[in-house]
């Protein structure tokens, strides 16, 4: 386990988080030898944006297994409060990822009869219902599964009914999607109940939009939602929020990166942007801050992003940054327009 971050500046849980908790077993690319690393897209942003500072929880069950209690210990380590701490009988979800000499991973996964599975709508509702002060609903990757919508989409409904402002990270994971036709239109009914929604160049590849370039792409597809900002990444060669109030901010490192592997960055700029909108007006509900972003907020909070996914892929496998650690990176590593 990696070493807590210091206390979030506030105990009160502004962000619920649902969605996989699994076992990466990362391969090196040398010898093929596999590593086993705490994981899964949804599994990174609660520890993320925990380690932020901001007060998160973590719906889904563990297992009861070896690798189940390694997940749950961390989550714990990194102040994420647990909504179901009881361990379960079923398995831990595992994910086979090999690594190409860039760092760039693609992933097999493991997913029948899994703990964190084992959830349902009425169950995250009320766990969600427990804290007042929750104000930030976030989930995406593998549970965009159609094969899970009936779990996710009434309660993401039903918690953006009460005003949160709903956070959605496509993350497509088409490879081990049986009908491609059907995921991307699940994925497409989950981004029209965005307020904020997270997107990749190879996301938007997958999903097939009408553009030219990605950003093409991105502004289409916030043109025909009802999302009040995308974060468009483009790896190392930088990252987008677009909004739609008209705000269109472009940033990226200054230097190349000594990158160790890619595995939880989009996670972890996720659960910088975020944090870093939080913290633009503690005492005001999200939805309403993003809703009213200037150019000047926009840039702050994507350069906040971009550092916490540089942080993170300077590391092997997820070891998201602290909010101190970030703010220090950005400060010594302006991102350049």
């Amino acid at each position: 386990m990696t070493a807590a971050p210091p206390a979030p500046t506030s105990p009160m849980i502004r962000a619920a988080i649902a969605g996989e908790a699994l076992i990466d077993l990362i391969a090196d690319p040398k010898d093929g030898k596999f590593t086993p690393c705490l994981g899964g897209a949804v599994y990174n942003l609660a520890r993320a944006l925990s380690r932020q500072g901001v007060g998160t929880t973590y719906l889904n069950p563990f297992s009861s297994d070896r690798l189940g209690q390694d997940l749950s210990a961390q989550m714990r380590a990194d102040g994420v409060v647990l909504s179901q701490p009881n361990p379960i009988q079923a398995v831990t979800s595992l994910a086979v990822v090999n690594v190409n000499e860039s760092g760039h991973p693609s992933y097999a996964f493991y997913r029948e009869g899994v703990a964190d599975r084992q959830i349902t709508a009425q169950q995250m509702q009320n766990d969600c219902a427990q804290h007042r002060a929750l104000d930030v609903v976030c989930s995406g990757a593998l549970a965009l599964d159609p094969r899970d919508q009936s779990l996710y989409m009434p309660w993401l409904k039903a918690q953006k009914s009460l005003g949160q402002c709903i956070v959605i990270d496509a993350n497509l994971r088409p490879s081990v999607m049986p009908d491609l036709d059907s995921y991307r239109a699940c994925v497409s009914s989950f981004l029209a109940v965005a307020d904020i929604i997270k997107v990749s160049d190879e996301d938007l590849a997958h999903m097939q939009l009408e553009g030219a370039t990605h950003l093409e792409q991105a502004q289409r597809l916030l043109k025909n939602s009802h999302a009040q900002l995308i974060a468009l990444t483009l790896g190392a060669e930088g990252a987008w929020i677009l909004t739609a109030s008209g705000v269109r901010v472009f940033a990226k490192e200054p230097s190349a990166l000594a990158v160790v592997d890619t595995v939880g960055a989009g996670d972890s700029f996720l659960a910088g942007l975020l944090a870093a909108l939080v913290n633009l007006a503690p005492m005001q509900r999200t939805l309403q801050t993003v809703s009213t972003l200037t150019e000047t907020q926009t840039r702050q909070v994507l350069s906040h992003a971009i550092a916490s996914a540089s942080l993170c892929v300077q590391q092997r496998g997820c070891v998201p940054p602290t909010w101190q650690e970030t703010e220090a990176w950005a400060k010594a590593h302006p991102s350049v327009v």
